[in-house]
């Protein structure tokens, strides 16, 4: 009875211990595996020549900084990041040449791309000791421009100048020589040379017209932004089955409306009452009546945008430009006429960036500032339309029977056939129309 007694005991003890003895030995079986393959992978990697535990690190974490010589006493100036959908640009011209003195972040050239102009700056405090790249040269960012030193002196912009002054000497008494040998020549040849001269345009003169010399032309190379928007319009006209509208609008309330609350408007918001904030409002007032003329198409889709944002024509020295006014549904007269006015001060200072002039669901084009009167505007891709705005001109208008002479301006819209129809084209102007017409339509959304 002791016996079996004490073989049940140790079978009890076997029964309730052997679990914990069973997931001892998985736990050691997974660390031996474990170490095992860190050992392997530990050889391997020693046999290699080289081997990266870390990502390469991006390229524009070089770009966005200089480069210095090994005694750090010069430095490279190359061509920052310039926007994820721009590859290069052209070296448009140098703000300094060699042996100016620079300071830390100002530009020393410019690059020229399909969309903005961008500043090279000087990555530190020196003088220019060399320019690396030329003029109109295609650079990528992270091209080398120019190398500035930082213990040079600016001593060579006083050599420049004289030896310009001994080449002006020098070069007048070879061009006096050369007159004195040609009258001579004219004197013996002209006689002869004349006799066929007259012949020949008679026979061309009826056959053929006569062109102004070459002499009289230049050819001189189109700049990248001209290009882009070159390319941009006859793609527009290419791809889209473009239509205009019409329609007039008597300025006579919105005028008044203007006059009448400026100098409050002003002292209130700080800015200046315009024309286009009332017409930017007019126009997401349509756009939320019409969504079509919101939408654009893609492909066999269509895609309807539930936001708005109001692209703004802006004619600088270089070119046309189109900087958006975002989510232009929630901003009031006053948000309207600051945004528009930021724009437009950096469109004239040549600093608007690519995020300026990405998107844009409707552009408004104001050909008025410059005396247009009527005109067809160019769908801005990928939009879908386009309003054209044009100059105030007093004409005489028929008001309840009576002949009055009213502020009245001529307004189109350009707008793609194949998504909009007739129908909300013009719907969509008459809209426009009567809320420009009546502005208080806007207060109680009628």
């Amino acid at each position: 009875m002791h016996m079996s007694e004490a073989t049940t005991v140790n079978f009890q003890v076997v029964t309730l211990t052997s679990p914990v003895f069973s997931i001892l030995f998985q736990l050691l079986t997974i660390i031996h595996v474990f170490f095992s393959a860190l050992v392997s992978a530990t050889s391997e990697c020693s046999n290699l020549p080289r081997c990266y535990y870390l990502p390469n690190p991006s390229p524009y974490q070089v770009w966005s900084r200089s480069f210095a010589s090994d005694n750090g006493d010069k430095f490279e100036a190359v061509v920052p990041f310039m926007g994820e959908s721009v590859t290069d640009g052209t070296l448009a011209n140098f703000l300094k040449k060699p042996g100016d003195r620079v300071e830390a972040d100002e530009p020393i050239a410019q690059i020229e791309t399909d969309k903005v102009t961008i500043d090279v700056a000087s990555p530190e405090a020196g003088v220019i000791e060399k320019l690396i790249a030329s003029e109109g040269d295609t650079v990528t960012p992270g091209t080398k421009v120019a190398i500035i030193s930082k213990s040079a002196q600016p001593a060579e912009t006083h050599v420049a100048p004289s030896e310009e002054a001994t080449s002006k000497e020098s070069s007048p008494p070879k061009v006096e020589d050369k007159p004195k040998v040609e009258e001579k020549a004219p004197k013996v040849d002209p006689p002869k040379m004349q006799a066929p001269k007259p012949t020949a345009p008679s026979k061309t003169s009826p056959s053929e017209p006569q062109l102004p010399p070459k002499e009289r032309e230049r050819r001189v190379p189109m700049p990248r932004l001209r290009k882009r928007i070159a390319n941009r319009l006859k793609d527009s006209q290419n791809t889209f089955a473009m239509l205009s509208t019409f329609n007039e609008v008597d300025m006579t309330n919105l005028m008044k409306l203007r006059s009448d609350y400026k100098d409050e408007f002003v002292t209130k918001h700080g800015v200046k009452l315009g024309l286009m904030s009332c017409f930017v409002k007019a126009a997401v007032s349509a756009l939320q009546n019409q969504p079509i003329v919101n939408a654009v198409i893609d492909g066999d889709d269509i895609i309807y945008r539930d936001y708005v944002d109001i692209s703004v024509a802006v004619g600088t020295s270089k070119g046309l430009v189109v900087p958006v006014i975002r989510d232009a549904d929630t901003m009031n007269f006053a948000d309207i006429e600051k945004g528009i006015n930021n724009l437009a001060k950096k469109a004239t200072e040549g600093a608007l960036s690519i995020d300026d002039m990405a998107g844009g669901t409707f552009t408004i084009s104001n050909g008025g500032v410059y005396g247009s009167l009527l005109s067809t505007p160019i769908i801005n891709p990928p939009q879908s339309s386009i309003l054209g705005m044009h100059s105030i001109v007093q004409r005489p208008v028929v008001v309840n029977g009576d002949i009055l002479a009213r502020p009245m301006m001529y307004l189109a819209l350009t707008y793609d056939h194949r998504l909009i129809d007739g129908r909300e084209a013009v719907f969509f102007l008459r809209r426009i129309k009567d809320v420009v017409e009546d502005p208080r339509r806007l207060l109680l959304d009628i």
